[in-house]
This record gives structure tokens, C-alpha cells and sequence, in this order.
């Protein structure tokens, strides 16, 4: 049994809007505002990403458009200055995509958009065609889990088979996100590896480990 959404699968958005490498730049700019994104993943034949257009690329026509740069900016800021004359989808894109597949981790998702600096995934599978957009918002989806759920996860996948009979039931309080386990236990070197596995289990926000081998050490609340 798996409760929490682990995978991109579970939280992308499978409705993308898309543009092809000839869409003019102008009609970029008003499906963005259409559809209140900051990004358009720009596609060719049956449906491949080959870059994204986003709000960063656009701006560099009204970055640049009065500016006169010496020839050292002109050489650092070549690809730039290539886009901000752009007019079609293909002159302004970045490429290649920065993309996930579908069967990525939360985790992993969260990573690429922090190295590279992104705040939208297109997500592709295996040839390379488009099959949704992951966002920062949609990863956020996991700490809307109800604390009930996360505390069915942590009894039925991590302490029923950690724990199968200890000397009394660990028990697990979740309080906005926050994991208090109390209990006796034989075996305290197991004790971090609940933590980090409890710390895995989506929409954990912290954890409070008060378990022991013969005392109970603290009552939650």
C-alpha cells in the first residue's frame, strides 16, 4: 500500500498549453496571461519538447531595447542579445528543455527546479513527448495531506513492519504536519531510521522522536 504521492505522475497537471516554434511572439505573451503561467513549453511534429519559452526569456526584448553595449557585454550576453531581437517562438526559447519524467520523484523534481533555477517542468516520457507541467505549486500539493493520513501511512508502512511487536504501541500524533512518536521499544538504534523514514513520508513538515527501550520519555502535548 502507498498513500502518499511519491512520483510527479501523482501532482503534475496533465492540461498544458503549448506552442510550436513558429508562434509569434505576441501570442506568446497572451497565452501566458490566458492561462496565468510563467512558461510555455514550445513542441514540433507529434508532440516533442524541443525548449521552453518563459517570462525571463520575453523580457529581454525590453531589457536590451534601448541599451547600446560595449563589445565585452556583446560577447558575454551574445545569446541574449540573440533573443531579444527574436520574433517566433524557436528565436526566444531555451534549449534544450529542462523536462522530467513522469516517474521521477518529488524530490528529484524539487532538485532540478533548484539547480536550474526553473519554476515549471515540462514532463515527458521516454521519446521526449509532452505529458504534462509539474510547477513548484504542484509539488507544495503534498502538505495538504490531512494529518490522518499521514499518520496512517507512518503505523501501516513504517511501524508495523519496524516495530511488530514492541513492549507497548508506538503511537504517532500528527499535528499540522508535525510527527510526535511515543513509545517503548527493544531495538533504540532503530530509533534515526524512523526518523528519516517518517521525515520521507510526504507532507511530514518535522519530527519529534520520543521513543526509548524502557521508558517512555515524553507525552505529546
Amino acid at each position: 500500500m502507498r498513500i502518499s504521492p511519491h512520483i510527479v505522475s501523482d501532482v503534475m497537471t496533465h492540461t498544458v498549453v503549448a506552442v510550436g516554434r513558429d508562434a509569434s511572439f505576441k501570442d506568446i505573451v497572451k497565452l501566458m496571461q490566458e492561462w496565468k503561467v510563467s512558461a510555455l513549453p514550445v513542441l514540433e511534429g507529434e508532440g516533442r519538447v524541443i525548449g521552453v519559452v518563459s517570462e525571463a526569456d520575453l523580457l529581454l526584448k525590453e531589457e536590451l531595447r534601448d541599451s547600446d553595449p560595449d563589445r565585452a557585454t556583446q560577447m558575454r550576453r551574445l545569446s541574449d542579445l540573440s533573443k531579444a531581437g527574436g520574433m517566433t517562438a524557436a528565436d526566444v526559447m531555451s534549449t534544450p528543455a529542462v523536462t522530467v519524467h513522469p516517474d521521477a520523484t518529488l524530490a528529484q523534481a524539487a532538485r532540478v527546479m533548484a539547480q536550474r533555477r526553473v519554476k515549471r517542468l515540462p514532463v515527458v516520457n521516454g521519446e521526449g513527448l509532452l505529458e504534462g507541467v509539474v510547477s513548484r505549486a504542484d509539488l507544495l500539493k503534498v502538505f495538504l495531506r490531512t494529518d490522518e493520513e499521514i499518520a496512517e501511512e507512518i503505523r501501516h508502512e513504517i511501524l508495523v513492519p519496524l516495530f511488530p511487536a514492541p513492549p507497548e504501541p508506538v503511537q504517532v500524533h500528527v499535528v499540522d504536519g508535525v510527527v510526535t512518536l511515543t513509545g517503548r521499544v527493544r531495538d533504540t538504534s532503530l530509533v534515526p531510521i524512523v526518523a528519516r523514514l517518517v521525515r520521507s513520508v510526504e507532507g511530514v513538515v518535522d519530527v519529534d522522536p520520543a521513543l526509548s527501550g524502557g521508558v517512555r520519555v515524553r507525552e505529546p502535548g
